[in-house]
């Protein structure tokens, strides 16, 4: 999550060098830890968890969005990419503020938004997962039929029982996903401190001891 559902992959991992890993696993440890302390606050606390979800998302979003602002200008990247990456960037800010804005706002409003906008980001995430191949097509393929029932739920509670009841619903399933991509941090920061923790490599090469007889190729 920190830089895209890339970087907790075993082999993103296994490729950081103990530099970056010193420098990574403490801010992936932290961000994990904050979304599973996030998502449990947010299902024992009735009358914000919405508002506490909706926020916190909405700084997340507009940190990142920052981040891709800053590394787009620069010159990390050249051309079109840096173009792109300048305009999604403000797309991510504009997304974030909105969401901070609405969440200080209004509980209502921040419960009604998620519960439009849980379904809408899993069924957007599966459509993401599906257009990729191998591993993550299958993810999206499972991801589809967890979206599915979670829509009918949301929709079967609201009928039944009322929007504001799906509303709840509808945070306890979002807080459940923050927990579940907080958990993936918290192993990758785990690996990534082993990587910064081991010990350097032995380079090869003449010690020295048989120069004085004339070389190595003696």
């Amino acid at each position: 999550m920190a830089n895209g559902t890339g970087i907790l992959s075993a082999g993103t991992v296994g490729m950081a060098t103990p530099e970056v890993a010193r420098r990574t696993w403490p801010r992936w440890l932290a961000l994990g830890i904050g979304m599973v302390a996030v998502a449990v606050v947010a299902v024992a606390w009735d009358a914000a968890g919405a508002r506490l979800l909706l926020g916190a998302l909405g700084v997340f979003l507009a940190v990142r969005g920052a981040t891709l602002l800053r590394v787009a200008r620069s010159g990390a990247v050249d051309g079109a990419p840096a173009a792109g990456a300048q305009r999604l960037g403000v797309a991510t800010v504009a997304l974030g503020a909105a969401g901070l804005v609405v969440a200080l706002a209004s509980a209502a409003l921040s419960a009604t938004v998620l519960l439009i906008g849980v379904p809408v980001l899993l069924l957007a995430t599966s459509a993401g997962l599906l257009a990729r191949g191998g591993s993550a097509r299958r993810g999206g393929q499972a991801l589809v039929v967890w979206s599915l029932l979670v829509t009918g739920l949301l929709v079967a509670t609201g009928l039944a029982q009322g929007w504001d009841r799906a509303a709840d619903l509808a945070t306890v399933v979002a807080a459940l996903a923050v927990a579940v991509l907080g958990i993936p941090l918290l192993i990758g920061a785990v690996n990534l401190r082993t990587v910064a923790n081991a010990p350097a490599p032995v380079r090869g090469g003449c010690g020295g001891c048989a120069c004085g007889a004339g070389g190595c190729g003696a």
